[in-house]
């Protein structure tokens, strides 16, 4: 079967909140192999210290609302509404302090000790520039000798045929989900649909991210005034090892005056 080129960029309609609209009322659901533990909130806390915290990408509060009750306060940024409301339905989900806007841009009018995004969230700022303002923006929120943290995969482009790929995730006697995706090589952004059949129903979840390179995840610190101080191959900090779709953090920190 011939394989041809397909232009990604025939996604219409994508915004920021696109992503987190859709999968909202299933996302706990879907993700629920993005594993929360104590691992990873005493290493947010450590950083932390007595906060407070800035969650870009807040989401659905998975990581949030645990962090919280560590006795951190916990504010969040995120793009979608629907995303929120469902935050919002949780067990003190309705403390937390949360902006509706762009982790790009959005001004919190708050220092802290500690800003993070988790989950490769930072990708779907999806051009190189929105990435870059992100980095200035934590930049601007951070106290002098505060962190931001970054959970990120490193990419593997070899699951890419003529830059199209296709995945099965599951198969049932009643119901398949397959994820179908094409890479725009020289933006580095890759657009993808998953869809989900069960009987007579479709649901489609759209999606579309720009992955960055270590080496230029620390150019664009560099640029917003943050150095890196740390990089893990996980929230135990195992060594980091340049393995495709493995998840790794790193750690920069705000350390010049304002």
């Amino acid at each position: 079967m011939e394989v041809r080129p397909i232009d990604a960029r025939r996604m219409t309609g994508f915004e920021p909140r696109t992503y987190g609209d859709h999968i909202a009322p299933v996302y706990d659901e879907r993700e629920a192999n993005l594993v929360v533990d104590e691992t990873l909130l005493k290493f947010l806390k450590n950083l932390a210290g007595k906060g407070p915290a800035l969650e870009f990408g807040i989401g659905t509060g998975r990581v949030a609302l645990p962090f919280a009750a560590k006795g951190v306060r916990v504010d969040g940024v995120d793009a979608s509404r629907a995303m929120v409301a469902e935050l919002r339905k949780k067990p003190h989900g309705p403390d937390l302090r949360v902006k509706i806007g762009n982790m790009a841009s959005a001004d919190m009018g708050t220092r802290y000790s500690l800003v993070y995004v988790v989950f490769n969230t930072f990708f779907h700022l999806t051009t190189q520039n929105d990435q870059v303002r992100c980095f200035e923006n934590a930049a601007r929120h951070l106290k002098r000798g505060g962190y931001f943290v970054l959970e990120t995969f490193f990419p593997d482009l070899s699951r890419f045929v003529r830059d199209q790929g296709m995945t099965v995730k599951e198969v049932d006697v009643n119901r398949v989900w397959v994820s179908f995706a094409v890479l725009e090589r020289a933006e580095q952004r890759v657009t993808s649909q998953d869809a989900k059949i069960q009987g007579n129903e479709v649901r489609l979840y759209p999606n579309q991210i720009r992955f960055a390179w270590p080496s230029e995840l620390d150019l664009m610190a560099r640029l917003a005034g943050l150095r890196r101080v740390g990089r893990y191959g996980g929230w135990d900090k195992r060594p980091f090892r340049t393995e495709a779709n493995e998840m790794y953090v790193s750690v920069y920190q705000r350390t010049g005056a304002r």
